[in-house]
């Protein structure tokens, strides 16, 4: 069916998000009609205003405001010789969740997937080796990937990488299900999945 022209605008727009198929963004794009002008207002200048204050934190790519870093690497309260390393903030918000990390993070915004045209180069790997190379507290890093085919070769790939400049590298336990994705894993198979880490061969 042909709609009006913003309506099929504000679809298309709704089509863009992940899982989203033209039914679904049919059915939001509907419903945020039937709201009222305030509350789409209020919907639009809280998405504006997140673009707008939000950035990565400089020091390990979380989202953090204000220009300066996130909270938890200005935090006093965390180790600060310890960092897991993930693919996503989505996934460190996960692991927040569990309570058993109390470490820093690097995140890396992917997996190596060279089928998808994503190298290392694409990642956040040379500003993980600026920050190693700064900060010589750091001697133990967890590589936190999901076992996938994308997560064990970035998990590969960093291993041989980290070797010569870290005293430890472990991985997660493998009470993670081989290909299962980290963000969908309950809080206590992930907290037993950090207890159970392993050092990387």
């Amino acid at each position: 069916m042909d709609y009006v022209l913003p309506l099929t605008e504000l679809i298309e727009q709704f089509r863009k998000l992940p899982g989203i198929g033209a039914k679904s963004a049919q059915r939001l794009a509907f419903q945020m009609l039937s709201w009222d002008k305030k509350e789409i207002e209020k919907f639009a200048n809280s998405l504006l205003k997140a673009s707008n204050d939000i950035h990565y934190c400089p020091e390990c790519f979380n989202f953090s405001t204000g220009g300066g870093v996130c909270n938890i690497c200005s935090s006093s309260k965390r180790d600060k010789s310890t960092v897991c390393i993930i693919a996503s903030v989505r996934e460190l918000a996960t692991i927040e969740r569990t309570h058993e990390f109390k470490g820093l993070y690097h995140v890396l915004h992917g997996l190596i997937s060279p089928m998808d045209g994503i190298g290392p180069d694409n990642l956040k790997i040379k500003e993980l080796l600026n920050r190693l190379s700064r900060h010589s507290e750091i001697n133990e890093v967890i590589l936190a990937l999901s076992p996938s085919t994308e997560g064990e070769a970035t998990t590969l790939y960093l291993t041989r990488l980290l070797k010569p400049l870290i005293k430890k590298i472990t991985r997660l336990s493998f009470g993670l299900s081989v290909g299962s994705d980290i963000e969908q894993t309950d809080e206590l198979t992930l907290a037993k999945a950090f207890e159970g880490r392993r050092e990387c061969i």
